[in-house]
């Protein structure tokens, strides 16, 4: 997956700066470049790709059980033990606490909207389409949560909020100030995922409100949202996994003159 990623971006960015960055060799880079993969191992790439996408899907709280469920559901055949492996070799972990009995019946999708954009990212002006999601990022010993919403017209970050818990209020603070600052017409479309934030009536009625339309991700398909996928991976490379992060009380996101790249502003204490 890292190899694939500095492939994407080889031409705008140093390979050398990527593979220090990600931790990865320069030699092993081009000899992934020249390697032909075997049939197991493109089956392998591919199963990496829809446990990483189903274990962020789920905000990390789905352990190998539950993301074999989801995978099988959608038609991806695998068992237990694969994705354990998977998930043990790129060390991810479900951050789920004991004594939680998941039943599949109560957790049936509800208030799940048609994907309305259709992985079509163009915009003929601003306030017709935007997206949203939210990713975690590790600073200081502690997950920090950041929600954000993207006009898709100009790729302008219009809302965002930061927090250490992965609220429905999170997420509607956000909303709140793409709303406030853009003052769309109604009707615009506003596409995220299916987690159960975006899915909570609270956030629901607050955009239906505000004249938002509801536009949901295929389930496990986190390509339905490729664009906020795209800007996540750039913000941590370029701010987060590039540079020690520093928090203190008084710190805070702030966004760009632009707006399409957030910034870590930190006041002195």
């Amino acid at each position: 997956m890292k190899y694939e990623f500095i492939e994407s971006y080889v031409g705008e960015y140093s390979i050398s700066l990527m593979c220090r960055t990600l931790e990865v060799s320069r030699g092993g880079y081009y000899k992934w470049c020249h390697h032909t993969p075997s049939e197991r191992s493109k089956r392998r790439e591919r199963f990496e790709q829809l446990v990483m996408c189903t274990f962020a899907q789920y905000r990390a709280r789905y352990g190998s059980v539950r993301i074999v469920e989801e995978l099988n559901e959608a038609g991806y055949a695998c068992c237990v033990n694969y994705v354990f492996d998977i998930m043990k070799e790129r060390g991810i972990r479900a951050r789920n606490g004991k004594g939680f009995k998941y039943n599949k019946d109560v957790a049936a999708m509800t208030n799940v909207a048609d994907n309305l954009l259709r992985r079509d990212f163009e915009s003929e002006m601003p306030n017709q389409k935007w997206v949203t999601d939210i990713t975690y990022i590790w600073v200081k010993s502690r997950w920090l949560f950041l929600a954000t919403v993207m006009d898709l017209h100009s790729r302008r970050i219009v809302g965002w909020s930061l927090g250490t818990t992965m609220t429905v209020e999170l997420i509607t603070n956000a909303l709140k100030m793409a709303f406030e600052s853009c003052k769309p017409p109604k009707g615009v479309i506003i596409h995220s995922d299916h987690g159960v934030q975006y899915r909570a009536y609270k956030y629901q009625d607050f955009m239906r409100k505000h004249g938002g339309v509801p536009c949901m991700s295929r389930q496990v398909n986190c390509w339905d949202n490729a664009v906020m996928e795209s800007f996540y991976s750039r913000l941590k490379v370029e701010l987060i996994y590039a540079e020690t992060i520093k928090l203190s009380k008084k710190s805070k996101w702030a966004s760009t003159n632009t707006s399409r790249y957030f910034t870590i502003a930190e006041e002195d204490t």
